[in-house]
């Protein structure tokens, strides 16, 4: 189904900005069971919103097969760098809204990794997630956890059970919400008068200034700038009460909120406003440049992978992130020309990329080689996968689809 009406603000004033063709769900791992069943695949589109400057997905899909219809595949605690970043975002947030001993509320709340930071701390956490895989991780460490997608059904419940919440934090889940105005009203409804809303995500604007449009998949409904996130919480009664852009994912963003009259003006919010501007994020013949850009680079690597292959070489990808299924199925990379892709998650170790059918193996997989190419699909693991890689091998050559 298209949309026809901006999810922020509801105008009609939809203009198509991009069209990265056919995807299946980029976070659906398959199963060996699963090789024999076909995949569905919706049109990866993203419209721009000329009256309050969403970016936003044109096809709608329905959340609960995008969460649950298979085993989520993606955990928080997954490595070392991501427990390093939740351990310094609990410590940052907590000490920036001067955090009491009140309850924490995380929406997306995965396996429970960042609430049970905040239990550690003494606060009572609840976490909402929708997949009933990762919930039961959650459960696991003792965070106690509604499946179930965020709204003002689950935020009445929540009340109802533990009262208001001193802090709830959302990452990398409010730009997943196919209704964000019923998102934002129920975090106004759960969060107490002087409490704090948090969000982090792949900031746009990020995005378009390094040209890796691999974090636009399915589960990423929306894409969120300083100035479209000023339109959303408005329509809860909220506002912009801090903003800063962390490196995490290669660049996010991340908001502080509260209710309107706690606000003041926050200086780096307008820097940021600005650059976004300069940037052209709201201008559609930006996006024009951009397409023509991202063919121009996927006819380049295409060229270098087909040499390769033409010669004998092997090449294994590294990592199976989602945001690499975007750019394995944009630039039509499948097991016919990808060996493997390495994870060391064991929650994705035997399985499969989406579409493109990719077994997943671990990294040891790059000792079966002599010389070898490699492809990494975690960019912003680059560095540490490299020498961590070459101790494996140190025969493998990285390729790189980024200029």
């Amino acid at each position: 189904m298209h949309r026809t009406q901006c999810l922020f603000c509801e105008s009609t004033k939809l203009v198509t900005v991009m069209d990265l063709g056919l995807h299946p769900f980029a976070d659906t791992f398959l199963k060996e069971e699963d090789m024999g069943e076909g995949e569905k695949v919706f049109p990866l589109v993203c419209d721009l919103c000329e009256s309050c400057g969403n970016v936003q997905l044109q096809c709608a899909t329905d959340p609960n097969e995008r969460y649950a219809n298979h085993e989520y595949s993606y955990t928080s605690s997954n490595s070392d760098f991501s427990r390093k970043h939740w351990d310094e975002y609990a410590a940052q947030v907590a000490a920036k809204v001067s955090l009491g001993k009140g309850l924490v509320v995380e929406v997306g709340s995965n396996d429970g990794y960042l609430a049970e930071q905040f239990q550690k701390r003494g606060n009572v956490a609840v976490g909402v997630d929708p997949s009933p895989y990762v919930a039961d991780l959650a459960k696991e460490r003792g965070v106690d956890t509604v499946i179930d997608l965020f709204n003002t059904k689950v935020a009445h419940d929540i009340l109802k059970s533990k009262g208001k919440a001193e802090l709830i934090v959302a990452n990398n889940v409010f730009n997943h919400s196919d209704t964000p105005i019923d998102f934002v009203k129920a975090v106004a409804l759960l969060l107490d008068e002087n409490g704090t809303f948090v969000y982090e995500l792949p900031y746009w604007a990020v995005t378009i200034k390094s040209g890796k449009f691999d974090q636009i998949y399915h589960e990423h409904v929306n894409y969120l700038t300083v100035i479209s996130s000023e339109k959303i919480l408005s329509q809860g009664g909220l506002g912009i009460y801090a903003v800063e852009v962390v490196n995490y994912h290669g660049g996010s963003l991340r908001v502080y909120a509260k209710r309107k009259d706690k606000c003041g003006h926050p200086a780096e919010a307008d820097a940021l406003k600005k650059e976004e501007k300069e940037l052209g994020l709201f201008e559609p013949a930006m996006y024009k440049r951009f397409m023509a850009d991202l063919h121009a680079h996927r006819a380049a690597f295409l060229a270098e992978v087909y040499a390769i292959k033409n010669t004998g070489g092997t090449i294994v990808a590294v990592g199976a992130a989602a945001k690499g299924n975007t750019l394995l199925n944009f630039y039509n990379l499948n097991h016919k020309t990808i060996a493997f892709v390495t994870d060391e998650s064991p929650h994705k170790q035997g399985k499969y990329t989406p579409y493109t059918r990719i077994p997943i193996r671990g990294d040891n997989t790059f000792a079966n080689y002599g010389e070898v190419y490699a492809l990494i699909l975690s960019w912003n693991l680059s560095d540490t996968l490299k020498k961590s890689l070459l101790g494996i091998n140190p025969k493998i050559k990285f390729i790189t689809p980024w200029a």
